[in-house]
């Protein structure tokens, strides 16, 4: 019955009082969600006179009594109150008589909406109706999370920058450091990267070997059993600890690397070594990015030249057999998508040029869609996904509203509720 009354489903010719008088809704209210009656600030015009108030919604207009309304003086500004069975007449606490109006819901709203909710079996319980939705309809849908999305990823970094007092190369540093977590590491890395500033690695930026040193050692991935098998390990360690002292470092308490059922190129390992590689000689990739042409040139900003070492080693320990690059091609495409993306909108925001944010959302429009298991369910749905862009609208739809059942906020959902919200009195 709130989603009836917030979404104004009720047919205006039905929109009457009891004692007949027509109910217009101007503004349905907030919806309370804590103690007090449902809507907040309601604007309703009630046969003719415009009232502001609250509004109250019960199944059985009885429940008035029943929940001791009409003794509380938080309910003595409802201007309206809705119910579904018109079996009491309600009274605020002073005596004077609430106008009420009846909502008579449809079973099958209830009945359908437990079909989008409660289904924990289905991945995609309106997957049926998808296809068959107006194109035009589930594109401008789709196109609106998308833009949610990559908000949400600059308002994010927004926070960041802030926390580094406007720094915005020290920014990007934590912001590439988290995108080489590619979702599993991406705290660990992220806590990495704060704890150890760029202007320490900034001053043995010439030297890979010592940025490795500081990076691994700030890790904990030089544990005895590393430094025990692989003597590069072991110098590193040794390396990390004159740092240590040099610039007063506190290497962060269990990062919780995560390593079980992943591939050794997804290594945490590997990452660390491709941010040693991008930080030497120099970090300056926010000016980078900034400058970003074509996707071959975002690309080549993830894939830096691997050192020796890295060329033959998945971690600490024995070498592979074959050589390593640094990210393949479509990793780096999630890092422009995750990472170089995001910053240009955060940065566009913050300084008002909508030329580097609507770049942004150029690039991901550039970009093939995303290959995930996000992207196929809704494509064995019927949905064709042509580019990044849309692949990001579609991941803020299923983590912030399929997953979380949140169908009362989703136009899908809205859509398929909304046919049968209503029965006739």
């Amino acid at each position: 019955m709130q989603y009836v009354w917030q979404q104004r489903l009720l047919p205006v010719a039905e929109m009457r009082t009891v004692d007949g008088r027509k109910v217009e809704i101007i503004d349905p209210g907030l919806l309370n969600t804590d103690a007090g009656p449902d809507f907040f600030n309601a604007k309703v015009s009630i046969g003719g006179e415009v009232w502001v108030g609250n509004v109250e919604i019960h199944y059985r207009a009885s429940d008035w009594h029943r929940h001791k309304h009409n003794t509380d003086p938080a309910y003595d500004s409802v201007i309206l109150h809705v119910v579904d069975k018109d079996d009491a007449i309600v009274r605020r606490a002073d005596g004077q008589i609430v106008p009420q109006m009846r909502m008579p819901c449809d079973p099958a709203l209830n009945s359908r909406y437990s079909e989008l909710v409660g289904r924990a079996d289905i991945d995609l319980p309106c997957a049926r109706e998808i296809s068959s939705l107006p194109p035009i309809y589930i594109t401008d849908w789709i196109s609106s999370l998308a833009y949610e999305r990559i908000y949400d990823k600059a308002e994010r970094i927004e926070s960041i920058r802030q926390r580094l007092a406007g720094d915005w190369e020290q920014v990007c540093y934590v912001t590439v450091a988290r995108g080489l977590g590619f979702g599993t590491n991406s705290e660990p890395f992220e806590r990495l990267a704060l704890s150890l500033p760029l202007m320490f690695i900034g001053k043995h930026s010439d030297s890979l070997t010592a940025i490795e040193a500081l990076l691994f050692g700030q890790s904990g991935l030089l544990n005895a059993r590393a430094t025990a098998i692989d003597p590069y390990a072991a110098r590193l360690k040794k390396e990390h600890a004159f740092f240590s002292t040099k610039f007063g470092l506190s290497q962060p308490q269990a990062l919780g690397w995560k390593m079980a059922r992943m591939r050794p190129a997804n290594f945490p390992h590997r990452r660390i070594a491709v941010l040693a590689a991008m930080l030497h000689g120099g970090f300056r990739l926010m000016s980078r990015i900034l400058d970003i042409r074509n996707l071959d040139e975002a690309c080549a900003l993830f894939t830096p030249e691997m050192s020796q070492y890295w060329q033959l080693h998945y971690s600490f320990g024995t070498p592979g057999s074959r050589e390593l690059g640094s990210l393949s091609r479509s990793s780096a495409l999630v890092m422009v998508i995750n990472v170089a993306a995001p910053l240009m909108m955060a940065y566009g925001m913050t300084h008002g040029d909508h030329r580097l944010t609507d770049a942004a959302i150029e690039l991901l429009h550039d970009i093939k869609a995303e290959k995930n298991s996000v992207v196929e369910l809704f494509e064995r749905a019927g949905l064709k996904v042509r580019d990044a862009f849309s692949s990001q609208g579609l991941i803020q739809l299923r983590r912030n509203y399929c997953e979380k059942r949140k169908c009362l906020y989703c136009r899908i959902g809205h859509r398929r509720l909304s046919y049968c919200a209503l029965r006739k009195n």
